[in-house]
């Protein structure tokens, strides 16, 4: 029996909800904070550069029945050690700083007082709940829920804040400039998590290989990459959204934004409602806070369901305790990011920055490793991609390489 295509949906939902996170609510917010409608040429640039890579998950998934992992595999086993350094060298760091912010938000809305690391701890709890009860389908239903929800809040909340009127200083109008450094290395921690680190195109694979177990059936090309492009664009427009928010609440006042996550959050909820009015307070909270644990959840999905395949392909034992697997590393990701939660938090916004910073500088490598994986042998002719998005893949390759030499050289 024929599935229907809404139900089909999904793989590129969660995409949207690992996306939608501390690039939109953090970064892009302070974007427009900071620098007004002036960096939207680089949330554009980095989603369009960006967009092959990112594509190439549910393209090779689709056309295969396989994650990217097996295309990895493909290119030697060496493939699959370098993915496993690279993921396990971001992953709680990325963790921590997606979780920290959640925590921060929660503190604020429900008026909570306690260490950070305590209420990441009780999230995270959540977290692995929600996974343990409902597994991937329950994950995959809950969060067609919270995309709906974000992303109506969101919308809302940038045309009132159109309509809204807020006070701005000559003195305080920054325009970015690319002779200044710290201007430089904000806009490659913005265009390093825009719109989300390249790991997730291996992420969105395994997403549709476990959304073929679903519903039974092999999800057609077509089907998987309309489910793509309804996420992968619809967290750009959330991205504009939220710079927005930033330009039209923020740009030209003079408030410096908090670089702790309660305080960031106290202060984010604080400002948007003295804009838009006392009404707006739930209505911000509610889309911050979607924003926030969507990316948390899907996460923590996320890094165990790629570190299991990777492990049982090293190891030559695949679907043999997939399982057992999937919750050890479950566990080592919630371990790891508790740690350095509880010993080494002090600066939310130092830790994004470095997060978001370490993405942009192993993107080339994932860029390079998808690129060769869905022109490969494994990979049936008729699905490759088209000689545009080849070469949009090369102009892609080309700006990664260029920008992250540069952001080492300034470091």
């Amino acid at each position: 029996m024929k599935t229907s295509w809404y139900k089909l949906l999904g793989p590129g939902l969660l995409y949207a909800g690992a996306a939608i996170g501390v690039s939109h609510l953090v970064q892009s917010t302070r974007a427009g904070a900071e620098f007004g409608y002036g960096l939207v040429w680089a949330v554009l640039l980095a989603n369009f550069l960006k967009y092959p890579f990112f594509e190439m998950g549910p393209r090779y998934a689709a056309s295969t029945g396989k994650s990217l992992l097996h295309g990895y595999q493909a290119l030697g086993k060496w493939v699959l050690y370098l993915y496993l350094f690279i993921t396990i060298g971001t992953m709680f760091i990325i963790q921590s700083a997606v979780t920290v912010v959640t925590a921060g938000l929660v503190t604020e809305i429900i008026g909570l007082d306690f260490e950070p690391w305590l209420i990441s701890a009780v999230l995270l709890i959540i977290c692995l709940g929600i996974l343990l009860i409902g597994k991937f389908s329950f994950l995959d239903k809950t969060m067609k829920l919270i995309i709906v929800i974000l992303a109506l809040t969101t919308i809302v909340a940038f045309v009132f804040s159109l309509l809204g009127e807020s006070e701005q200083y000559v003195m305080y109008l920054t325009t970015f400039s690319f002779s200044d450094k710290t201007h430089i290395l904000f806009l490659i921690a913005l265009m390093g998590w825009m719109p989300a680190p390249l790991d997730i195109s291996v992420w969105h694979s395994v997403w549709v290989v476990e959304k073929n177990k679903e519903v039974n059936q092999k999800i057609p090309l077509k089907m998987a990459l309309l489910d793509f492009k309804i996420g992968y664009w619809g967290t750009l427009f959330l991205a504009l959204c939220f710079v927005g928010l930033g330009a039209a609440t923020i740009y030209g006042t003079g408030l410096e934004l908090e670089t702790s996550g309660g305080g960031f959050a106290k202060q984010l909820l604080g400002i948007y409602t003295e804009s838009l009015g006392e009404w707006s307070y739930f209505l911000i909270a509610i889309a911050a806070f979607t924003t926030m644990f969507s990316t948390t959840l899907t996460c923590l999905d996320a890094f165990p369901r790629v570190l299991t395949p990777t492990t049982e392909m090293l190891i030559n034992s695949e679907n043999k305790n997939s399982t057992k697997l999937y919750w050890m590393w479950i566990l080592v990701v919630v371990t790891g990011t508790l740690v350095i939660l509880s010993l080494f938090l002090t600066n939310m916004k130092a830790m994004v920055d470095f997060a978001t910073s370490i993405a942009f500088i192993t993107s080339p490598i994932i860029a390079i490793l998808n690129y060769l994986a869905v022109n490969g042998k494994t990979m049936p002719e008729e699905n490759k991609p088209s000689l545009l998005l080849k070469i949009l893949s090369w102009i892609g390759i080309v700006y990664l390489i260029g920008f992250s030499t540069y952001f080492i050289h300034l470091i």
